[in-house]
């Protein structure tokens, strides 16, 4: 959790620092929007790792008897957390050669944005954190739900509405006219994004309803 919490806090404070000096949202550059990246791969790898390794010790208290490392323990961890392996997968072998290579010098604004979908995940781990403390009653946990249910649908979901508009904004369109403007793969792109994020949105929304 520790790891995740500062990985995401350097990510959400790179992405403002390339958003706020990206002022052409199209074509200005900010060497963290290139650079970070080389971050965000190695942390990518070693969250699934480490997912799997979450997996395998709960399988062996909840009685499952499963070898480390093996066939059927990599098998089960792929089947439960597939949707979440999927995503970074999804990063790490087709965003990263976009943001790398494919798109050129262009669109460090909008990759700057992404970064900053990482603002959630701190809360996400402190309340994973209180859970595991057994602290899910205090006031503490609510508010950190709160602000879980608040930074996730601001930096998860509205931020591509809000890319959209920047990019219209910027050539001078309506934002409902962007995505007809804007190359077939950035819209795909943007849809395989944001897909998983609406269905864990759900989840938490679920969950807050519990809580609240």
């Amino acid at each position: 959790r520790l790891v995740s919490t500062v990985q995401a806090t350097m990510a959400t404070v790179s992405g403002i620092m390339v958003v706020l000096n990206c002022k052409d949202v199209v074509h200005d550059r900010h060497w963290l929007a290139v650079e970070y990246i080389w971050v965000l791969v190695p942390y990518m790898t070693y969250d699934i790792y480490v997912m799997y390794l979450c997996h395998w010790h709960k399988s062996q208290e909840r009685g499952v008897a499963e070898k480390k490392h093996s066939l059927a323990s990599v098998w089960s961890f792929l089947l439960q957390e597939r949707l979440m392996v999927t995503h970074h997968l999804f990063i790490l072998i087709v965003l990263t050669p976009i943001t790398q290579h494919f798109r050129g010098e262009l669109g460090d604004f909008f990759v700057g944005c992404i970064f900053i979908a990482e603002l959630s995940t701190p809360f996400v781990s402190l309340g994973k954190i209180l859970m595991q403390l057994k602290m899910q009653d205090t006031l503490l946990h609510k508010v950190n739900g709160i602000l879980v249910l608040v930074t996730f649908f601001l930096c998860r979901i509205l931020l591509f509405p809000f890319m959209y508009a920047a990019y219209g904004r910027q050539v001078g369109i309506p934002v409902y006219m962007v995505p007809f403007r804007i190359p077939l793969h950035c819209n795909i792109a943007n849809a395989s994004l944001i897909a998983p994020q609406l269905y864990w949105f759900r989840l938490i929304c679920r969950k807050a309803a519990r809580l609240y």
